[in-house]
């Protein structure tokens, strides 16, 4: 029961302190330059494509089959296509002028959906190893500050 709080405990630091600080520079910049925004926006993406391609996909591999692996992928590009038709019919009237608006309430909803397996992750992580748990909470903690901006 020990490392159950533990664990918990750190991704909730974790999580906490990365939005925390992405919220801190959101209001800190209210106009930052295109220049500064895509840096923080390519840091995040490559941080995450490491995570993926270095930590998560290799775990996967090992625990499933190469089908199981690709069917969970090819499922959250489903959810996020799905996510954008739905919306787009929806509000179908209102985006016509602002495709701004509904790429931002998409792009929430992803975000809304993502931090579930983001704790799932940091959860997993911990029961495999004291490593890989602490690697990808700080991960996950520097991956979310660009997120809330």
């Amino acid at each position: 029961m020990n490392e159950i709080i533990k664990t918990t405990l750190i991704g909730l630091f974790f999580g906490t302190f990365g939005t925390t600080i992405g919220g801190i520079i959101g209001v800190k910049f209210n106009n930052p330059s295109k220049k500064f925004l895509s840096f923080i926006l390519s840091f995040a993406s490559g941080l995450m494509i490491a995570i993926v391609c270095f930590d998560l996909l290799p775990e996967a591999f090992e625990l499933t089959t190469m089908p199981t692996v690709f069917l969970g992928i090819i499922l959250g590009i489903a959810t996020m296509i799905f996510c954008d038709v739905i919306i787009d019919k929806k509000f179908q009237t209102r985006f016509q002028k602002n495709t701004l608006l509904k790429t931002g309430i998409v792009v929430s909803i992803g975000l809304a959906l993502h931090n579930f397996p983001e704790g799932l992750a940091i959860g997993s992580g911990f029961e495999a190893s004291l490593t890989l748990g602490l690697s990808l909470a700080i991960a996950i903690c520097l991956h979310d500050v660009p997120e809330r901006n």
